[in-house]
């Protein structure tokens, strides 16, 4: 296997406006020696996080870009609202520089004042918060990166991409009892919903990718909105409009790993001038996808908080039409996020009719799942990962859509191991590629989860009770009548649960995993269909099954799918083509 077997080679990135891949002396597109390393959950990222921060002295930089900040969202505990925790980061000399979406008005669900207030909190420390608008109509900027550079210090040096905004309701755990900051959500995920998130932390030269991409949008000599009445409110709020200049780029930290990471992008074909950075757009990810997807062979694992539109996943659909043994799992959100009459149908039209064409592509070797908590509380998933053929992995902010692969910005990494899994199959895919560690571990870390799969070596789980406790969470479901037990369907699932949850190395099988999956979704939903008596079977998998919409709903949402929920971001002569 050669690296450019599944990464964007030499002129694939398909925008040469961009300093990436004009970095290293050798012209690589992507950068070698890293050490990269999956974060599961806001807690544990935002834990992290505020270690890093406050380790920071006078002259280290921190630069981020983010879609919404909450200035009180706690990072760990009492005392680390992320406002205060940067505003006392620039008091102490650290350079803090940001770049927050401007976001659309507050009273279409949205968050321009939070995101005003959290750059009025940097900004009295000394650093600098920028409302940045330089986007296409109706998009965002949806990149979530985080980065720390230690100038003498440069062992010390990492950055942070993914899924996860430092806002309310990102700070959950494993247990999934949700984060006490709530943000308006649909019912069915209760007062304080669960999520589950994943973000990536990466040392070594990537580090420096990484900065180049808060570089290019910094510089970037456009105003940062075009709309008069945004002007007007950015002179009555006496806002920061034009970035001071960064401190000259430090060198790259030194190689530190096995990791090959490649750092990929959305940028939309902006009207009107586009970014000096890329003129036309880019579209890495999709190309990243496309061509990781003609060598899937085995098992496409995703995690994704939409997995909609026809025009993407038909490069899923084709790889499964093309490889009989190819099978994907789904993990995605019970529930859309929004539960109104016709923004529900807005959402759902798009899943729909996704999901149908990867059926009809895959028949029963597709399978899409929801989550919930032990409470039996949907899970919202908010994750962005792909793992395919326990090869190549993909880990940002960027959903399986049509938004995310052409309208918003967006970043992500994929991740090439260079050390082989020894576990059976070494060579999942049959290409000689052979199981990579990071990939398959990945891969495990989450199933595990979802599975209620103990890791090797992991401490025994807290009782169910005192997760409770400690979170708040309601008490399950009163159990229905005892006559459920003697349903032969619920006691053939519970009997079979037992058995369902392999060990770690049955689930390096792409097979084992698909069916243990499988198994433990049909076991929960039988017990919850049979009135939640006795014991819960183990897992947090239930089977997704897309709502039936009536006929005038779906004449109703599918042009507003596209117009405003799943918008399309390319030229005219690559929408033709549906071409990336």
């Amino acid at each position: 296997m050669t690296r450019a077997d599944w990464l964007l080679a030499d002129g694939e990135r398909g925008n040469t406006a961009t300093r990436l891949d004009r970095r290293r002396p050798d012209g690589a597109c992507w950068a070698e020696g890293n050490e990269a390393r999956p974060v599961v959950h806001g807690a544990a990222y935002f834990a992290e996080l505020l270690a890093g921060i406050r380790a920071m002295r006078a002259g280290d930089l921190l630069l981020f870009t983010d879609w919404r900040g909450d200035p009180d969202e706690r990072l760990d505990g009492d005392g680390s609202e992320i406002g205060a925790v940067l505003r006392d980061a620039a008091e102490r000399g650290v350079i803090v520089k940001g770049l927050l979406w401007r976001s659309h008005l507050d009273r279409f669900r949205f968050s321009e004042e939070e995101n005003r207030h959290l750059g009025d909190e940097i900004e009295e420390g000394g650093g600098e918060c920028l409302l940045d608008m330089r986007v296409r109509p109706g998009g965002s900027h949806h990149q979530k990166m985080v980065v720390l550079r230690h100038p003498g210090r440069p062992e010390r040096d990492v950055a942070y991409i993914g899924g996860i905004d430092l806002c309310h309701g990102r700070n959950d755990d494993a247990d999934h009892y949700g984060d006490p900051h709530t943000l308006p959500f649909a019912a069915a995920y209760g007062p304080r919903p669960p999520w589950h998130d994943v973000q990536l932390a990466l040392r070594g030269p990537v580090v420096g990718d990484i900065e180049a991409v808060f570089r290019e949008r910094w510089e970037d000599p456009a105003p940062l909105s075009r709309s008069p009445v945004t002007r007007l409110r950015e002179l009555a709020h006496r806002e920061d409009t034009h970035a001071d200049r960064l401190p000259p780029q430090t060198p790259d930290p030194e190689p530190r790993g096995t990791h090959t990471v490649q750092v990929l992008r959305t940028y939309p074909n902006r009207l009107l001038g586009g970014y000096p950075f890329a003129p036309d757009g880019e579209r890495s990810i999709a190309r990243a996808y496309l061509k990781a997807l003609r060598r899937a062979r085995s098992l496409i694992y995703l995690e994704d908080q939409y997995l909609w539109s026809p025009r993407v996943v038909a490069s899923f659909a084709e790889a499964l039409r093309r490889h009989p043994g190819l099978r994907l799992i789904g993990v995605i959100p019970s529930v859309p996020e929004q539960d109104g009459r016709l923004t529900l149908a807005m959402n759902l039209i798009g899943r729909i009719t996704a999901l149908d064409a990867l059926r009809r592509a895959g028949g029963d070797r597709v399978a899409v799942y929801g989550l919930e908590n032990h409470a039996g509380t949907p899970v919202y998933v908010h994750a962005k990962v792909c793992v395919i053929d326990d090869v190549w992995a993909s880990i940002g902010s960027d959903n399986v859509n049509l938004r995310s692969w052409t309208h918003d910005s967006e970043l992500s990494c994929a991740v090439l191991d260079r050390s082989t899994d020894p576990r059976q199959p070494t060579d999942p895919g049959g290409l000689g590629d052979g199981a990579r560690v990071f990939a398959r571990d990945l891969r495990l870390t989450l199933m595990r989860e979802h599975l209620d799969a103990e890791e090797p070596g992991a401490p025994a789980p807290r009782n169910a009770d005192t997760r409770r406790a400690i979170a708040g969470a309601p008490e399950p479901a009163a159990a229905a009548s005892p006559d459920a037990l003697r349903d032969p369907g619920v006691a053939g699932a519970r009997r079979s649960a037992a058995s369902v949850v392999p060990d770690a190395d049955a689930l390096c099988d792409p097979g084992a995993a698909f069916d243990a999956f499988r198994e433990t979704a049909a076991a929960l939903d039988a017990w919850h269909e049979g009135g939640r008596v006795g014991p819960r079977p183990p897992g947090r998998l239930r089977r997704y099954v897309p709502p039936e919409l009536p006929r005038t709903q779906r004449l109703l949402a599918t042009p507003l799918h596209h117009l405003l929920v799943d918008p399309d971001g390319r030229p005219l002569r690559l929408r033709r083509r549906n071409a990336f």
